[in-house]
């Protein structure tokens, strides 16, 4: 069985410090796993930025694009994921026709000795390409190119699945995000007070 998360205490996504005793922090265990996380998502973009400079036609660049973007979903959710940090996540149909999430965590033993380095290649990749797309559909909707909506509008749904599948994995899946993100910025708040009045 496949350990689910059912505690409602606070985690931290860079927190490289509560996993310094389980993981490495000099190489990377999964190399291939490492250059596909980023391999799909930044071709993505890269075709993208560089279709109106190489004069390529629209319809070969969404294709391309689209295909990158789904490659990259599925082999973000269901390898680079469980390999690089043990999370994994997906949706399950009962014998009564309802639909359930799950999340999962630790559900690799690999990923559990997996290194620093791929726990943040997989975080700062999970994080900055659908920021990325957004910023793309504002400058698509900005410069009335409304012809590449559809395409940076599936960049951001595709890539922000799998960040608010894999933050719910990590954070656990009772967790409200919104109130995470208050004590977060309390706990930070609290810290910067306390080391203030320690240097005075």
């Amino acid at each position: 069985m496949i350990p689910q998360d059912t505690n409602d205490e606070d985690v931290s996504l860079f927190d490289a410090e509560e996993d310094a005793g389980k993981r490495s922090k000099k190489n990377i265990k999964h190399p291939m796993a490492s250059f596909f996380h980023l391999f799909f998502r930044v071709s993505a973009i890269l075709v993208y930025l560089f279709s109106e400079i190489t004069g390529t036609s629209f319809i070969a660049c969404m294709v391309t694009i689209i295909l990158l973007l789904s490659c990259d979903f599925w082999t973000v959710k269901n390898i680079t994921g469980r390999l690089m940090v043990g999370l994994r996540w997906w949706n399950q149909v009962d014998d009564d026709g309802r639909s359930h999430w799950v999340w999962a965590y630790g559900i690799c033993r690999c990923a559990q000795q997996g290194s620093d380095s791929e726990s943040r290649i997989f975080w700062l990749g999970l994080i900055i390409c659908p920021v990325l797309w957004a910023i793309f559909v504002f400058s698509t909707l900005f410069s009335f190119n409304i012809k590449w909506l559809p395409v940076v509008i599936m960049g951001v749904v595709l890539q922000g699945a799998n960040l608010y599948g894999y933050v719910r994995c990590k954070v656990g899946s009772k967790t409200n995000l919104k109130n995470m993100a208050k004590n977060y910025f309390g706990r930070q708040f609290l810290k910067q007070a306390l080391s203030k009045e320690e240097e005075s």
